[in-house]
Parts: C-alpha cells; sequence; structure tokens
C-alpha cells in the first residue's frame, strides 16, 4: 500500500497513542514496523490477538510483562565470543524471569479454562529455562550488581574486604581524635586513589608522615595516607583487585553458560515483544471504547457508530459508515464545516487500523473490508515548489490515482472538482467518478456541486448523503445521513439573522426552478427520514423488550422443569419412607397377631389370611399432608369452588339443582326441580352440566324411574338449527318428567337464537308461557318457561 496514505490519514498518530503502552523494545520495534496488510490470513490473525488482548486485558487487567531492554546486540557479543557485563546480564536475566511468569500466567488460564485464538498457540513458543534463570538471578541483581552469593569465592574475599576496610577506620578514627585534631584542616576520613586518607594543614604535613595522594585546589591542604595505615591500605587493595577478578571470572562464566541458549532466549525476547504490542493495543482498545471488527471479503464496509481516534473521545459525534454492500460511491454534499473532512477521514483511517490489526473506535459488530490501496486527494495540495494552483495539484494527485486505482481500491475525494469554474469543475467531478465506477472502485468523495446530487440519483451503486445541518441553532450537528443529499439552508438562516422578507423571495423567484424543487425534495427527505429513525426506535424499543421477556420466560420455564423434578424426587422419597414405615407396622402387628394364635392353641387365624393382610398392608396408599401446601392444587381446588348458577348434585335427594344464592354460614339455596331449598355445602357436588341433553332425554324416556332430566338446557355456542332441535326435544322430555318449569340458557350474543327460541315457544301447544330470567340468575340471557 503507498506510503502517502499513512501520512494522509495520520496512521503514524494513532501509533504513537498505541507507543505510549508499550513497556518492550521488542515491542516498539514490533509497532514500529507495523503496516497494513492486504492478507486476509494476516489480518485476522492480527485481529485474533487483538481479541485475545482485549479478553485478557478485561479477566487479569493484561499480561504481565515489565520493561525489558533490547537483547539482541548482548546476544550478538556472545556469539562472537565476548563476555558480558553486570548490567547485560541482567537484562538478560529479567527476560527469562520475564518468561517464566508469563508462561506461568497464561497456565492459569487455561487451568481456567478461557477460550483464546491465539494466545496460547504464542505461549507454546516460549522456552522456560528455569536452571539458567535461577543461576542468573542468584549472581546478578536487578541493576547488574554481581551478588556475594555468586560464588564462595566471592563471598570469602568480600568479607575480608569489609573487614579491611573496619580495621583501616578504625585506625584512622584513632588519628583523628585526641591532640591530632588541630593538624588536621576537617576530622574527617575521605579516599584518593582508591586509599584511605586524612586531610592534613600544608604546614604539618611532616606529622603523620606516609604518603601524599592529593591537596587542594588552594593548597593550603594534603591528603595523607598515613604511615601507621599503609600495610592495611595495600591489604586492602589487594582484597579489591582479587574481586574483580573474581567478578570477572563469574561474568565469563555466565556468558558462556547463555552460548547454547541464544535462539531460545531471542525467540522468547520476540514472543514477549508479541505479548507487550497485545497488551498495548487492548489499553488503546480499553482507553479508545474500540472493537475487533469482522472482516468482509466482499469488501462490504460498516462501521457503526464510528469516531475518529484523535478527536476527543467526550466531544466526537459517532457516525454509522458504510460502502459496499448496497453501493460503491458515496457523494456528501453539504456546508462547510459541517464534517465532510472528518467522515472521510475516518472511512479511511478505521480501514487502516483494521488492516493493521488495531481495535477500532466503533461500535460491536462493525465490518471491515481488505483494499490492497486506499487513496486519498484531500486538503489543500497547492505547491509553491512545482509552481503548481490548488486545482492543479489536486488534478497531479488525481491523475496518479487513476493510473492505479483498481476493484480492491478505496478512494477517497474531498471537494472533488473545486478550484475552477464550477460548471466545469462540476462536470470534470461526475466524468471522474464514472471513470472510477468503470473500473469497480470504492468511492466516497464530497463536494459543493448542486449537479453531483442529482449524479446521486441517477447513477447506479451510487448514492447521496450529507451532513446535517440545525437551522435553529445555525450550527452543524457533524451527523452524517445517508441516502439524503445536503441541501442549501441560505434563505432559512437569511431569515432567522433577520433579512426582510421581501429580499429572500426575491431571491428564490431568481434563483433556478430546478435547484428549488431539489431542496425542496430534500427537505421532504429529512423528514421521512426523521420519521423513520423515530419509527425505528420504537420498534427497536419493543422488540428489546420483547426479547427479555422471552429470555426472563425461558429462565423461569426452566427453573420450574428443575424445581419440578427436585419436588418428585423429594415426594417419592417421602412416599417410599412412609411406605416402608407401613410396612414396619405392619409386620409388627401380622407378628402380634401369631403370637396370639400360637398362645391360643388353636387355628383361629389361618397362615394364608396373615399372607393376605401383609399383601393388603403393602398396597395401602398413604396420602402426603404437604399436598396441602401445594400452590398448584391449592389453585385447582380454588376453581371448584360453589358459585351461584352452577349446577350441583344434592348427595341426600340424588338430585340434580341449580344454586340460586348464598345463605348465612356454609347454606346455600339450590333450585330442585319446582322446590327451592335451603341445603349445607356439605351435601352439595359441583357436577358439569348436561352437554347433550337430546341423549339425556331419550335415555330418561327409556330409563327406570330412578333417572331424571335437568331443569336447565345450557345452548351457548350451538348452532340456530341445532339448538332449536334441541329444545324441541328437551321440552318433550321435561313434560314427561312432570316438571311445572324449566330454564333455557341462550346468551345474549346477537339476539339470533334469543329470538327463534321465543318464536317457537309461541307456537308449542304445551308452553303455558314464559319470560325471561330474573337478573341474578341471568337476565335476557335466558328464558324460563312454564307448563300447562
Amino acid at each position: 500500500m503507498n506510503k502517502r496514505i499513512y501520512e494522509t490519514l495520520e496512521l503514524s498518530r494513532v501509533k504513537q497513542m498505541v507507543a505510549q503502552y508499550l513497556q518492550t523494545a521488542q515491542g516498539i520495534e514490533e509497532l514500529e514496523s507495523l503496516v497494513p496488510s492486504i492478507d486476509e490470513t494476516v489480518i485476522n490473525g492480527w485481529l485474533n490477538e487483538t481479541a485475545d488482548g482485549l479478553k485478557v486485558q478485561r479477566l487479569r487487567g493484561g499480561i504481565p510483562i515489565p520493561k525489558i531492554e533490547n537483547i539482541r546486540p548482548q546476544m550478538k557479543r556472545i556469539e562472537i565470543g565476548a563476555d558480558l557485563n553486570g548490567v547485560e546480564l541482567a537484562q538478560i536475566a529479567r527476560v527469562l524471569s520475564t518468561t517464566g511468569q508469563v508462561k506461568k500466567f497464561i497456565a492459569d488460564l487455561a487451568d481456567s479454562e478461557i477460550e483464546f485464538l491465539r494466545l496460547y498457540d504464542w505461549a507454546e513458543q516460549l522456552e522456560h529455562l528455569p536452571d539458567l534463570t535461577r543461576r542468573l538471578q542468584t549472581a546478578i541483581d536487578e541493576d547488574g550488581y554481581v551478588t556475594d552469593e555468586a560464588s564462595a569465592e566471592l563471598k570469602v574475599i568480600r568479607n575480608n574486604i569489609r573487614r579491611s576496610e573496619q580495621t583501616i577506620r578504625e585506625q584512622l578514627d584513632g588519628i583523628l581524635r585526641g591532640n591530632n585534631a588541630r593538624y588536621l584542616s576537617d576530622t574527617i576520613i575521605t579516599m584518593r586513589n582508591d586509599r584511605y586518607v586524612i586531610p592534613v594543614k600544608q604546614e604539618y604535613r611532616g606529622v603523620f608522615g606516609g604518603v601524599v595522594h592529593d591537596q587542594s585546589s588552594s593548597g593550603q591542604t594534603l591528603f595523607i595516607e598515613p604511615k601507621q595505615i599503609v600495610d592495611s591500605n595495600n591489604r586492602l587493595r589487594q582484597h579489591q583487585i582479587n574481586e574483580r577478578q573474581e567478578i570477572e571470572r563469574i561474568l565469563a562464566e555466565l556468558s558462556a553458560e547463555l552460548v547454547p541458549y541464544q535462539k531460545e532466549i531471542i525467540h522468547n525476547a520476540f514472543v514477549l515483544g508479541k505479548f507487550d504490542l497485545m497488551n498495548a493495543k487492548a489499553r488503546f482498545g480499553k482507553e479508545l471504547k474500540a472493537v475487533v471488527p469482522n472482516v468482509s471479503t466482499e469488501n462490504h464496509v460498516y462501521f457503526k457508530q464510528a469516531r475518529h481516534p484523535l478527536i476527543d473521545q467526550d466531544v466526537v459525534v459517532a457516525n454509522d459508515i458504510m460502502i459496499g454492500q448496497d453501493f460503491q460511491a458515496v457523494v456528501i454534499t453539504g456546508p462547510n464545516t459541517g464534517g465532510k473532512t472528518i467522515t472521510l477521514k475516518t472511512l479511511g483511517l478505521l480501514q487502516l487500523m483494521g488492516q493493521s490489526g488495531l481495535p477500532i473506535p466503533a461500535g460491536e459488530d462493525s465490518q471491515m473490508g481488505i483494499f490492497h490501496e486506499i487513496f486519498a486527494d484531500i486538503g489543500d495540495e497547492q505547491s509553491i515548489e512545482q509552481s503548481l494552483s490548488t486545482f492543479s495539484s489536486h488534478m497531479t494527485n488525481i491523475v496518479s490515482i487513476l493510473a492505479k486505482v483498481d476493484k480492491h481500491s478505496l478512494v477517497l475525494f474531498d471537494e472533488l472538482g473545486a478550484g475552477t469554474d464550477p460548471q466545469e469543475g462540476a462536470a470534470l467531478a461526475i466524468a471522474i467518478l464514472d471513470a472510477l465506477g468503470a473500473k469497480s472502485a470504492y468511492v466516497m468523495a464530497t463536494t459543493h456541486y448542486p449537479e453531483l446530487k442529482v449524479y446521486g440519483y441517477n447513477r447506479s451503486n451510487t448514492i447521496n448523503a450529507s451532513m446535517e445541518f440545525d437551522v435553529d441553532t445555525l450550527s452543524p450537528t457533524y451527523r452524517l445521513l445517508i441516502g439524503v443529499p445536503g441541501r442549501s439552508n441560505a434563505f432559512e438562516i437569511s431569515k432567522r439573522l433577520g433579512l426582510d422578507n421581501h429580499i429572500i423571495d426575491a431571491a428564490k423567484q431568481i434563483m433556478d426552478g430546478e435547484s428549488q424543487d431539489l431542496n425542496e425534495m430534500i427537505a421532504d427527505l429529512e423528514n421521512r427520514r426523521k420519521m423513520t429513525e423515530t419509527e425505528y426506535l420504537e420498534v427497536r424499543h419493543y422488540v428489546d423488550e420483547a426479547a427479555r421477556l422471552q429470555q426472563e420466560l425461558k429462565e423461569a420455564y426452566s427453573y420450574f422443569f428443575e424445581e419440578r423434578e427436585k419436588e418428585l424426587a423429594k415426594a417419592k422419597k417421602q412416599a417410599n419412607k412412609i411406605v416402608d414405615e407401613a410396612k414396619e407396622e405392619a409386620e409388627v402387628i401380622i407378628s402380634d397377631l401369631r403370637k396370639k394364635q400360637l398362645a391360643a392353641g388353636q387355628a383361629q387365624v389361618k397362615e394364608h389370611e396373615l399372607i393376605d393382610a401383609r399383601t393388603k398392608l403393602e398396597n395401602l396408599h398413604q396420602e402426603d399432608n404437604q399436598l396441602k401446601k401445594n400452590k398448584v392444587l391449592q389453585k385447582a381446588k380454588q376453581k371448584k369452588k360453589l358459585k351461584v348458577g352452577d349446577e350441583v348434585l344434592v348427595a341426600s335427594y340424588g338430585q340434580r339443582g341449580i344454586l340460586l344464592q348464598k345463605m348465612s354460614g356454609d347454606n346455600w339455596q339450590v333450585q330442585l326441580g319446582i322446590l327451592k331449598m335451603t341445603l349445607p355445602e356439605s351435601e352439595l357436588q359441583s357436577v358439569a352440566p348436561v352437554k347433550e341433553p337430546v341423549q339425556r332425554v331419550v335415555s330418561t324416556v327409556r330409563s327406570d324411574s330412578n333417572s331424571h332430566v335437568a331443569t336447565q338446557l345450557d345452548l351457548r355456542g350451538k348452532r340456530y338449527e341445532e339448538a332449536l332441535n334441541e329444545v324441541d326435544q328437551y321440552l318433550d322430555a321435561a313434560i314427561l318428567a312432570g316438571y311445572p318449569q324449566v330454564t333455557i340458557v341462550h346468551g345474549k350474543g346477537t339476539g339470533a337464537l334469543r329470538q327463534g327460541i321465543t318464536d317457537y315457544l309461541k307456537n308449542h301447544r304445551s308452553v303455558k308461557s314464559f319470560e325471561f330470567a330474573p337478573p341474578n340468575q341471568g337476565g335476557n340471557g335466558a328464558t324460563v318457561v312454564k307448563f300447562k
């Protein structure tokens, strides 16, 4: 991909934002060399690593990577046989210790069964060297100092050094005390040429003897090593030489131990750099609330609520940017400072970031394409050096783009055709867009020319767009409106600023009629878009609410079945316990019976009778008292409660009746044929109403005297012809049964069935009279028939 686009869209500034989160030199190198790829496999691999980094960041706060320097120069020196110093060995030791820590960290993630796309693959490439790591950490501290534990010899030498220094200080302290103090410039012990000395006044240089190592700038003070401590200083010096030699030996030994593991150590540093970059991308993504986009090989780009990463995220306006699926060219019109250029840059920059494996500041489920080239002609391209005007410079760039563009290219044009005569510029812009369309390139262009608004309607795979402008506040909203071309707001703005209406009307008359119609069409489109957006938000609310309710129902459904199984298991367990207890009691009873039989001395209870008794006891069924607490059974029982109008069976009389009203206590008034009786509820049993009165009448006629006919016929829900047929047969049966009156329930409904029954009763020879039932017994929904 051409390097110029990185500068135009400022990809380097985005990489600088990522770089601030890096800890390792290898990670910095990885980021510096990172450029957008056109290989789908490579891009998916990078994005998967970014997704893993975001997941680790969310679950564990990131991969534990400390600050690590570049160790390749040190490993190169080892390769040629050189020895490393303490600082260099400490840097390598940090790589090895970090390798162990990261291996353990990722192993913990694996033990937690957390799934990743690429993290475990990289972790397997780390080569942990515990023995070498332990040896380096023991011998060298983090600052590169060789510790006393590096070797037994070094520990002895340093103990000797400490004892020698203590001896010298004690000797010098003795010299400094007492009368000798008057010979000194200051009562301190200092060092010159790695030997302990004291500051002596110039005139008393002969008092202490020994060796003069230095003097002050004024010459008034001499730094003298007294003769009493010369031998002690010599011994100390020898110990120090031995220490340096031992340290050199240890460093050479440690350097030699690294030689067999050069490749492993270098690769470990490389993998740690990868992890460091994953961490940095994740922290960058967290800061910008960025996501990993999906990849569309068909270049169907859809950035949901996309934001430019270089603008303050608290003020930037998010926009849905799309291209590729329904259209390959977008023409954005609208006023200056409305956000058109930022929209262009957002599309291009987010696409570059995605092809570089970086998270993009957009909404979930955003989708990017894979473009082999991204071209842009944005900003003032005037060149003083080449004596080119703005238009000439733009056209030179466009010519270069047209020569390279193909179906895998994304082209971004800012103010296409600007800088020349408007009519010619518009014609050139249309011709350029047609040329790019012929090559199936993807184009997003901004323009002021009204001619391109019509172009967006007339050309296939092309759509208009605009940046919204709030006429009330006289300011842009920076919202991108796909499908709505921009319109001039000059008249509205002028009116709000106080320009006379007659001037505005005159301007409208001067204005070309076609342009005015176009503006009116655009205004209508904007209104329709707002209405659609409002309806969409309302529908979206109901869809979300339905989804939530469905999820709650699923959870409740699942919970119900789990609880039902638990209760069934508990009930079975309790039932088995009751049966076992009953069997034990039965065994005791049977045993007592057998003992009594034996004691009586005669076979009053036979053995097979005992066996039968035991069998019957085993088959006994015990009711669970807990069922009384069952809410489902209680609800079913509640439905069985008696109410006015129910048909009941009176146990004491063996007759059916109708409940008329609830009396005091548990008593009910019941209609039994022509009798009204007050009966206790304990003698009443709710029964289903007679559904087939025809069959029951026939059976009544043919059965013995114990059979009966109901005093009420329910016709609700029956068809007209079927109902009248049943009435005819029911009345014959009721007359044969000797009833003085019956009730026919026909319901209110449309009144057709009620009228048909009324007409029928008027012509029936056995009907004395009929009337609608009392209000408390159905009113005009039932008819009471009295026989002659």
